[in-house]
């Protein structure tokens, strides 16, 4: 098994940090849901686009200390490493905003893994090596067919139902808020647990089949 993995909204949960920011911008009222969705649809409901394009860039560059990674995502990257499973972040993102002060969201990203122990070899123990930040979709497709991925996560579920994605690549959606896609392909899953459960088993489990087998 070879577990390809998203970076943003996968593993980190922007929703706080976007919120606050636009609190601290004074672009939104008070009692807007902190959600980053519900951020960026105000924003653009109110002819703010720019402010949320070079919002997005201040965000994943100088303010990538304050987000937190979802819960549960640490635990699972500990058990992969654990039960020997192969894992790879596999991310779109430029090397700089499209808009705005031009951060390094390359380093951003590193250094929140770092910050976060992923790289602890007496921990989750990803290889540095198993980071790729691609410029493009198309990269970013790419590399998981050159990986051999059996396993794909992320949050879009319009990204998993590329035509170009990958053959033969389980993909699982997460989709805490409940999001589904109509593609039979895609599995969605609610929560890091539940993504546990499919790809290692439960607790006491040490098997790691197919996720397949165990959905209805």
């Amino acid at each position: 098994m070879r577990i390809g993995i998203d970076f943003d909204n996968t593993i980190v949960c922007y929703d706080q940090v976007f919120h606050l920011v636009a609190r601290e911008q004074g672009e939104i009222p008070a009692d807007l849901p902190k959600t980053k969705e519900k951020v960026r649809d105000h924003l653009r409901g109110v002819g703010r686009e720019p402010v949320w394009t070079a919002m997005q860039g201040y965000v994943y560059g100088q303010r990538m200390g304050d987000v937190d990674p979802f819960p549960g995502v640490l635990e699972f990257l500990c058990a992969c490493h654990e039960k020997g499973v192969e894992t790879f972040i596999v991310s779109h993102k430029t090397k700089t905003p499209y808009a705005g002060p031009p951060f390094d969201l390359h380093a951003a990203a590193l250094g929140w893994m770092e910050a976060h122990g992923l790289f602890d070899p007496a921990g989750i123990g990803l290889p540095r090596e198993s980071v790729f930040l691609e410029p493009t979709k198309k990269d970013k497709l790419g590399r998981i067919r050159k990986l051999g991925c059996t396993h794909f996560i992320d949050d879009l579920p319009e990204f998993l139902g590329e035509a170009e994605f990958p053959e033969g690549v389980t993909r699982l959606l997460f989709a805490p808020s409940g999001a589904c896609s109509k593609n039979a392909c895609i599995i969605p899953c609610g929560s890091w647990a539940e993504i546990g459960q499919r790809l290692l088993g439960g607790p006491g489990d040490s098997s790691t089949g197919n996720p397949s087998n165990n959905h209805d």
